[in-house]
């Protein structure tokens, strides 16, 4: 017969096993959902004829977003001024949806917000066949320039240059380009397109991405 002693010890035993049980799917809750929308994202979409009619200064003083989303984007060094960052879904060919006007930027709703853990993808426009896009010069930022990103109640958040790299526009590793290129830093990852056109397409060959690390 069973001492209460050994009662006891089972059923301490019992509820670490339990315990650990819950943690585990908590944790794995955690990284599904950290890793859900880089692995349900294929690709980015190309948009054959985005509009190319450059808004007012009053069209971007007067934009609004939810107070913790993205609202403008700057860089400095390239001579990009206050940019509108709209928002952007996912299609259901599973391709992310680009800006639907040239001079606008666009935030991957699927990836991070200002300041947050783990990183923040934002799309522009090169070009169309009318004039150059908000990331025209992306191409000439430095590793450590600085990319200045507004939140819709104000805040700024400073994020510098680490690194650059080229994809064939058919190979982009998607899980590279929507993680933080630094390890435990809040990320903010910058992509356009590059190369040279794709005879009889409107399509690049390549995909240029800027990864780039919060500034502390």
């Amino acid at each position: 017969m069973p001492t209460l002693k050994k009662i006891s010890s089972r059923r301490v035993v019992g509820w670490a096993l339990i315990f650990i049980g819950v943690c585990g799917m908590v944790a794995a809750g955690i990284m599904y959902k950290t890793n859900s929308s880089a692995s349900i994202v294929k690709s980015v979409a190309v948009q054959a004829a985005p509009s190319a009619k450059k808004p007012s200064q009053q069209d971007v003083a007067s934009y609004s977003v939810p107070p913790t989303n993205p609202k403008y984007i700057a860089m400095p060094s390239i001579k990009l001024g206050q940019t509108r960052v709209v928002p952007l879904g996912v299609l259901k060919s599973g391709a992310i949806a680009t800006p639907n006007n040239i001079f606008d930027a666009g935030w991957y709703t699927g990836s991070a917000k200002p300041g947050q853990e783990g990183a923040m993808f934002i799309y522009g426009h090169v070009s169309s066949w009318q004039a150059n896009g908000a990331f025209y010069d992306l191409k000439k930022l430095k590793t450590g320039d600085v990319v200045i990103v507004t939140r819709g109640d104000g805040r700024i958040y400073n994020y510098k240059v680490v690194s650059s790299k080229i994809y064939p526009y058919d190979k982009v590793d998607m899980n590279q380009v929507l993680s933080p290129i630094q390890a435990g830093q809040p990320g903010l990852n910058l992509m356009t397109c590059t190369g040279q056109v794709i005879k009889g397409t409107s399509e690049f060959n390549e995909r240029l991405v800027v990864f780039t690390t919060l500034a502390s």
